[in-house]
């Protein structure tokens, strides 16, 4: 298992869908309840994410 930090925690919470991140904000409960599953989903994803592997040997091509 990866290692949680406030770092990874809030670069997730920063990619979360807008709507999640909004909705939390919401007066309708039915609403905020959706946004708050979205954002733990989001959350989770991305901290279960495997972290990138790069190759030293790969040659970088300029975009």
């Amino acid at each position: 298992m990866p290692s949680v930090s406030p770092e990874s925690v809030s670069a997730a919470i920063r990619s979360a869908p807008a709507f999640a991140r909004l909705g939390l904000s919401m007066r309708d409960p039915h609403y905020r309840e959706r946004a708050i599953e979205a954002l733990s989903l989001a959350i989770v994803e991305k901290l279960e994410a495997p972290a990138p592997v790069h190759d030293a040997n790969q040659i970088p091509l300029p975009l």
